[in-house]
Parts: C-alpha cells; structure tokens; sequence
C-alpha cells in the first residue's frame, strides 16, 4: 500500500505555472513512496531480449493484471508527491509516466505502435490513428494534486526543467523499440543515481542509442529532437555520450563534434516481436 501524507489543499487556478506548482515543497509526513507494486509488475512482464531491448509482454499482462496497474496508477494520483524529497519525487514521475503509459497501451492492445493511439475525440483523432500519427502524450489523462496532467506534462513542464538532469530521457519509456530501455525494477529514491547511470550506459552503448560505421556517427533522433538537454549542440551531444560509453564506442566517438544522421524506431516493445 502506497504512504499517504497529510498536504495542504491544491493551489487554486491562477498565473502558476505547472512546473512552479510541482517546485514547491510543502510539509508532510511522507518521505518515501511504496512503488512494490510496479516492481513486481516489471519484474514478471519485462523481459530481456538477447539483443539487449527489453520487451513487455503486453497480452499477459492485459489478461492476468491490468487491474493492479490501475490500482498503482490510481495510488500515485491520489499521493501528492511535493512532500517527498527530490530524489523520490524524481522516481514518482518517471514511475508514473510508465506506468501510465503501459495502462494506456493495455487499453488499446493489441497494437502496433502506441502513434496508433489517438484519445483526442472527432474526425482528427480518428485520421491521426489511422494514419500512426497520433499518441496519448497531449491527452490530459492524469490528475495529481488537483491538477489535471498530460504525459507529456510530466516529461516536459515537471521533469525536464524542476530537475534539470539529461537522465530523465533514460527514465521515462514511450512503449517503443527506438526508445530505452523499460527497466524490470521501479526506480526509487534510494537507488536513483545508480540507476540512472546505468539506463544511461545501457543505451548510449546499444546501437539504437548511438553507432559509427566508416566515421559516420549514427545516433538516436532523441538527441535531436531534446539537443538542448545534452548541451544544446552535437559537440555536447557527443561529450554526453562520451560519459557513459565503453571503451570501443568512446575511442569511436573521440574528437568528433558532428552527428551524420539520426533515427528511432516506433515499434510496439512487444515480446511478439523476436529479437
């Protein structure tokens, strides 16, 4: 059972924005969250592909425990997280957008991509389904603390500029092959940096996260579409990579400051896929 800490009311509607919402810490008896539930969900329905992407197999856990992903999505909502401290408030988030984003999936299952999923209403959202255009990222299908949240409000107005950490882009997963890894842990305060760290260096050293043939670096179009999170040109990109890279790809990578071309693959995480 997820703690429950005693809050102040929501701030009522006004100028503040939803980052300056979520900034501020406020007091409260919590300073952890029980994210045990979302553990043994990713332990039993993530499962590591010989080619080092992990796949969620997302028929089983449709069938056998859709409801206590709900039941964990549902505790995370009614838990106001500005009491915790801020390395379980980075853990809260990132939690809650992949688990969010797998209950959405499960919703809409079975699927190809989740670009397949449009939960905007009318002819547009219909001819953005159906042409793989759409994605649940705009859709306000979360409420936290009186606020009403889209999945990309979390990543873009709460996690990339509260905790200003490039990481973030290793801790929340989109349910697609080009994106990394969905961990079999739930990440959690205590364990964090480490954590992190290790997401990091387990994509930027797979070939989805970067790859050089014949001096042609290849990399992942996360690191242009969020350039400004890795040091805002391909140089920083590159001095980022170098951080996490082992010793083969970073000799590649070493004095180079261009990136030749980038790519992502949308493809369902689906263990139907082999690998």
């Amino acid at each position: 059972m997820a703690a429950v800490a005693v809050l102040s009311a929501p701030a009522t509607a006004g100028a503040e924005t939803v980052t300056d919402y979520f900034s501020a810490p406020v007091a409260g008896d919590a300073r952890t969250f029980n994210h045990s539930a979302w553990d043994r969900l990713l332990t039993k329905y993530v499962v590591p592909g010989d080619d080092g992407v992990n796949r969620v197999d997302y028929a089983k856990w449709q069938g056998a425990d859709h409801k206590p992903l709900k039941d964990y999505v549902n505790d995370l909502q009614s838990f106001d997280p500005r009491s915790l401290g801020r390395t379980e408030q980075f853990a809260y988030w990132a939690n809650l957008y992949n688990a969010k984003t797998i209950d959405v999936v499960l919703d809409n299952y079975p699927l190809d991509s989740i670009r397949e999923i449009s939960i905007d209403e009318g002819l547009f959202g219909f001819l953005k389904k159906s042409v793989g255009a759409g994605g649940p990222w705009k859709a306000k299908i979360l409420r936290v603390a009186g606020h009403e949240l889209s999945l990309d409000d979390i990543e873009h107005e709460i996690m990339r500029p509260i905790f200003k950490d490039p990481r973030v882009h290793y801790a929340v997963n989109c349910a697609s092959f080009g994106c990394p890894n969905i961990g079999r842990e739930a990440l959690t305060g205590s364990k964090l940096e480490t954590q992190l760290d290790a997401a990091a260096r387990e994509f930027i050293n797979h070939p989805r996260g970067f790859s050089v043939d014949g001096g042609n670096i290849k990399a992942s179009s996360i690191y242009q579409w969020f350039q400004a999170d890795f040091g805002a040109t391909e140089a920083g990109v590159l001095a980022h990579a170098r951080k996490y890279a082992n010793d083969a790809l970073r000799s590649k990578l070493e004095g180079k400051k261009t990136i030749g071309s980038y790519g992502y693959d949308w493809s369902l995480n689906n263990i139907q896929r082999g690998s």
